[in-house]
């Protein structure tokens, strides 16, 4: 068994196409088969290095591991060669439309009530006619001429599929400047690479149909690959997700403090009939089953996902958490704060907090009870009842309760108005960073 990612390096890696990368590399290692990491690197109009970098250092980030990788690039004499027995069968022929004119040959068809597909009129032109055009300056490019009939296959996750090739157009696999489409090249490098399954999204089915023609014109056997098309993962508001939103790519998602052990996890299960959790990777490996994936599309939900990734934070042991955690953060600091951050990147904040300077909002409405709660501090040393014999002194002295005792003394000595356990933060403060916030406080 062999399976591939083939991403194109045009853009940074989004939760998108992560997901196939995912869905990919688990299929593989459950079932030990191999992960081809494939660069798909013939577009270099818009392809750049740093893209392809990036997609590399995402994939390692997400622990993602390849056996091979090759990059198309560097496979243009075998896409030529493969255009040449396509030419000699007769399946590759010459068209000298422009953009314009099949744009004008679509719309008549519409106006006809008909299928905006290609004609095929190129076909009909005599050798003295293809010879005219080329002399007259025109520069063909090359339609694949498919099968009448369908291609059929049994789908891992859509079960029985079908494409109809007569009710589409023959796709165009080389352009005019000598360019090699997607299409073909694709095809060619599954074959010859020994890719077995295919694990795509489902935007690609009638592509799976026209490419098991193209396999077959180049003399592959039938059924040579198990197919699995994933449904589309949307976004928030049900739309297909892009690589234009900057923030749900894994570069972003790095940087704001995403564990992507929660990544690989939720990207493992949404969609399915499996709710996301918590796991290792080889947790993530031994359940991964596409039997489980629906043919629905499903939404990313970051709320999920933050979720997930705050139950991982808060499993995590110290020793485990220690190279996110500032070099001078002990035990008890990891201890207090890791059941409120969402995101790793959340942790310096809360060190700042209890050991750092803080803002407070002004309170003019709590300035006397603030007074009363920096006359009635206990002095140290302090101890576990240090925060209770506190509070009970301001409840006697000031006749508060509840959220109107705790919330001033919150917002004086964090600047936030929810965070952790505020009889924990106390002891990691110090009484002199409380006196200082609290005057702070009464000044603001």
């Amino acid at each position: 068994m062999k399976l591939r990612f083939a991403p194109s390096p045009t853009g940074y890696l989004h939760v998108g196409n992560a997901r196939l990368a995912v869905a990919n590399f688990l299929f593989a290692r459950r079932h030990g088969g191999k992960f081809l990491l494939r660069i798909d690197d013939t577009d270099t109009s818009r392809g750049k290095p740093e893209y392809e970098e990036a997609i590399r250092k995402d994939l390692t980030w997400l622990g993602i591991e390849w056996d091979e990788e090759k990059h198309q690039s560097a496979r243009l004499e075998r896409y030529e060669a493969g255009i040449e027995t396509l030419k000699a069968s007769g399946r590759l022929y010459t068209c000298f439309e422009s953009e314009h004119e099949l744009a004008a040959k679509r719309e008549a068809r519409i106006r006809e009530g008909r299928a905006p597909i290609y004609d095929r009129a190129m076909l009909k032109l005599t050798a003295e006619q293809r010879e005219r055009a080329e002399a007259n300056g025109k520069t063909p490019h090359w339609r694949f001429r498919l099968s009448d009939g369908s291609k059929r296959w049994e789908d891992l996750v859509m079960g029985d599929c079908s494409v109809k090739l007569t009710a589409i157009s023959d796709p165009v696999l080389v352009r005019a400047d000598g360019t090699i489409l997607y299409t073909l090249a694709s095809i060619i490098d599954d074959l010859d690479l020994g890719v077995t399954h295919v694990v795509r999204g489902e935007d690609h089915v009638t592509n799976t149909g026209v490419q098991l023609d193209i396999a077959e014109a180049l003399g592959a056997k039938a059924k040579r690959f198990t197919f699995a098309h994933l449904p589309l993962l949307l976004d928030s508001g049900g739309g297909k997700l892009s690589k234009r939103f900057d923030s749900l790519s894994l570069k972003s998602l790095r940087h704001d403090g995403m564990e992507p052990m929660s990544l690989v996890a939720y990207l493992s299960c949404v969609g399915s009939s499996q709710d996301p959790r918590v796991m290792t990777m080889g947790e993530a490996i031994s359940s991964y089953d596409l039997a489980h994936v629906s043919k629905s599309a499903a939404r990313f939900d970051m709320t999920q996902l933050l979720a997930l990734n705050r139950r991982a934070l808060h499993e995590l042991s110290f020793e485990d958490a220690r190279d996110r955690l500032p070099p001078e953060a002990d035990e008890a600091f990891w201890n207090a704060v890791r059941g409120n951050v969402d995101l790793s990147a959340e942790i310096p904040h809360w060190w700042e907090v209890t050991h750092g300077d803080v803002v407070p909002p002004s309170q003019p409405e709590d300035r006397d009870f603030l007074r009363l709660a920096l006359e009635l501090l206990p002095v140290e040393p302090w101890g576990d009842d240090t925060w209770k014999n506190w509070t009970n002194a301001l409840k006697e002295q000031s006749d508060r309760k509840g959220r109107t005792l705790f919330m001033p003394l919150r917002l004086a000595l964090t600047g936030e108005d929810a965070g952790p356990e505020l009889h924990v933060l106390l002891g990691l403060m110090g009484r002199a960073r409380v006196v200082s916030r609290l005057e702070d406080a009464i000044r603001a």
